[in-house]
């Protein structure tokens, strides 16, 4: 079922109160719309912090995303600049980022496009600060650049203004071995092991601060966590516990393709089942 299908579904009969509507932002729509259809269904949240505007949902388990353990290789050599990976919008905080980089006097390399209802931002707050030298623009990245790019930083910045659910370059950046320093909200505290996969900060005084911090962490460790926490094995195992619990099947068997990331689940027949 596409989602116009499936949003067409959960949509009749349902009058959203003007609270729920603003709850589109921190909890995905489709979300709210199944919880006023199916009050009891089960949900899982990708953080803790996504389920603080639905706290009535029926949620039984957090599962953080998790990435291919493959995917990114790691670098630890000491990197020579912050990264800023994201989209160039207002609650990124990429105004912020520069700040910091410049109180620091470290280069700030931003690997970013700009979205189109962003470009009155960008042209004036952002485009007027990238000198080409100590901050630079490079543009979009895929993942092959983005590891080069996250490999390379002593640290990655990440200063949100909005209670992101997850922020995934969180753990692109962890995968590479880099560490981040962010602002403390949303599911941050969630992500980053305080000093040990970065530093978690209340402002960008802080920010600063801990830049000169950077040299007490360990990336080989930043790897490891990586590695413990946020792998797509480790996801999927999750997901597979949840929905053993929730169903009348037997143990599901996950099996990682042999040259490839991607991951199946077999199900024993449901006739084998006594």
């Amino acid at each position: 079922m596409n989602d116009h299908d499936y949003l067409t579904h959960l949509l009749k009969g349902i009058v959203l109160k003007p609270e729920q509507m603003r709850l589109a932002r921190s909890v995905d729509a489709r979300g709210i719309l199944f919880r006023c259809r199916f009050p009891n269904a089960p949900f899982v949240s990708i953080s803790d912090n996504q389920r603080a505007p639905l706290r009535e949902a029926n949620w039984i388990g957090t599962i953080y995303y998790g990435l291919p353990a493959e995917l990114f290789s790691p670098s630890f050599e000491a990197g020579s600049y912050l990264a800023f990976l994201g989209r160039l919008t207002t609650e990124k905080g990429p105004d912020a980022a520069i700040r910091i980089a410049r109180a620091a006097k470290m280069p700030l390399l931003i690997a970013a496009k700009v979205p189109r209802e962003e470009r009155k931002y960008f042209k004036e707050e952002i485009d007027p600060q990238i000198d080409g030298d100590q901050i630079q623009l490079i543009g979009e990245v895929n993942d092959q650049t983005k590891r080069q790019f996250l490999a390379g930083a002593a640290a990655l910045q990440f200063p949100i203004d909005w209670p992101e659910q997850f922020g995934l370059v969180m753990i692109e950046s962890l995968a590479c071995g880099t560490p981040v320093i962010a602002f403390n909200s949303g599911s941050v505290p969630e992500v980053l092991d305080e000093g040990i996969t970065g530093f978690v900060v209340p402002g960008e005084a802080e920010a600063i601060q801990a830049i000169a911090r950077l040299s007490e962490l360990d990336q080989r460790q930043v790897r490891r966590h990586f590695e413990k926490r946020f792998t797509i094995r480790r996801m999927a195992q999750e997901y597979l516990r949840h929905y053993e619990a929730l169903s009348d099947r037997t143990p599901a068997k996950l099996v990682l393709t042999s040259g490839s990331p991607a991951l199946q689940v077999q199900f024993p027949d449901r006739r084998s089942v006594p």
